[in-house]
């Protein structure tokens, strides 16, 4: 049973997506500090002049969760991204498909910017066929800490295996893992190559660049992957 984890992000790049795609049980950690440094509320697209950073304006203060930062709809920021999407992709091949459910998403009422990133993600990830089953951290009721609430989540979601980004590698420490009969695999996803707008190619967009120019194609991007993994 292999388990994997990361925070809410808003509009994330398709290693996110990947990630989920490997595992049986995702888990979001919702509760987890929100960091205005992290992607929780901001992403990157494609426009003509390069990236542009889409950013939700949050009404938060230090030292609070995720699911606990309310968004400031009150700013019309909704409104503004979504023209921003519009302008720079209304000529993408599947915009005329996936806008207007996306809209419809971005439209509704949330109570905080979790519940709000993974609806968004919820979407996606049916569009792809991608279905882990789905937990939240926050109903756990698991209070340990960094590499130990890793383990202790695992451990009560059944999970043999935890497959994790690899940012965790300058902290996490094999050992403590296998102690717990736990094995421990990090993700092999490297950024693919596929049509843009808008000139040379950029990497690590957020996914709703992949998804306006190549619709919900999930084989592609699990090809590219295999194909760029044989290469090494």
């Amino acid at each position: 049973m292999v388990i994997s984890i990361h925070q809410p992000d808003y509009i994330p790049w398709l290693g996110f997506y990947y990630k989920m795609a490997h595992c049986d049980k995702f888990v979001y950690l919702d509760d987890a500090q929100f960091s205005n440094t992290a992607a929780h509320n901001f992403n990157v697209i494609k426009v003509s002049q390069g990236e542009l950073r889409l950013k939700i304006p949050v009404d938060y203060k230090m030292g609070d969760k995720i699911n606990n930062v309310r968004t400031k709809d009150e700013l019309g920021w909704k409104k503004k991204h979504l023209k921003t999407i519009e302008y720079n992709y209304s000529k993408a091949p599947f915009f005329k498909k996936i806008f207007p459910e996306l809209s419809d998403i971005y439209n509704d009422e949330y109570k905080n910017i979790a519940d709000f990133n993974i609806r968004l993600n919820a979407y996606i990830c049916d569009g792809f066929g991608i279905a882990p089953e789905i937990y939240r951290s926050s109903d756990l009721n698991i209070n340990s800490a960094r590499e130990e609430r890793v383990l202790d989540i695992c451990s009560a979601l059944g999970g043999d295996e935890y497959l994790s980004g690899n940012g965790a590698r300058a902290y996490q420490v094999e050992e403590h893992f296998t102690d717990r009969n736990i094995k421990l695999t990090y993700l092999d996803y490297k950024p693919i190559v596929y049509e843009q707008l808008w000139g040379d190619f950029l990497p690590c967009m957020s996914v709703l660049d992949y998804l306006f120019n190549k619709g919900f194609d999930w084989n592609y991007v699990e090809d590219c992957v295999k194909q760029l993994n044989t290469q090494e």
